[in-house]
């Protein structure tokens, strides 16, 4: 009886098609669940650590001191931890793609300077 189920199970799969897509010569269905890759925007980080500190894959790097933000995207697993975490809003996960590769990615973004109060540019001097 087995052999019957399975005979059956084939000759669908046979009629039926393939389930799965000719990725990457088609491009795949995009639905506003898809997690493609992650982004900073890297003006409006403050380089709190907070996603370095969530992330369980240990693929993000922050350097307060530096004001640098890397990520390594072949240990990023795209799971969104990080983005939950971040105070300020600077992470997203994007819903595009990156092309496959071969090589480690390792993304490094350089913040722009931290802005300084009158005060402290002047030395503390008034007048």
């Amino acid at each position: 009886m087995k052999i019957g189920v399975m005979a059956i199970t084939v000759l669908k799969n046979l009629v039926k098609g393939p389930d799965t897509i000719r990725y990457p010569s088609q491009p795949a269905k995009v639905t506003e669940a898809t997690r493609g890759h992650l982004v900073n925007r890297i003006e409006d980080c403050t380089f709190c650590s907070l996603c370095q500190m969530h992330c369980p894959a240990d693929a993000i790097k922050v350097s307060r001191p530096d004001r640098t933000w890397t990520l390594n995207q072949f240990q990023c697993v795209i799971c969104g931890c990080c983005v939950s975490y971040c105070p300020k809003d600077c992470l997203l996960i994007e819903q595009t793609y990156l092309p496959p590769t071969t090589e480690e990615i390792i993304v490094t973004l350089i913040g722009p300077d931290e802005e300084k109060p009158e005060e402290q540019r002047n030395g503390g001097n008034r007048g």
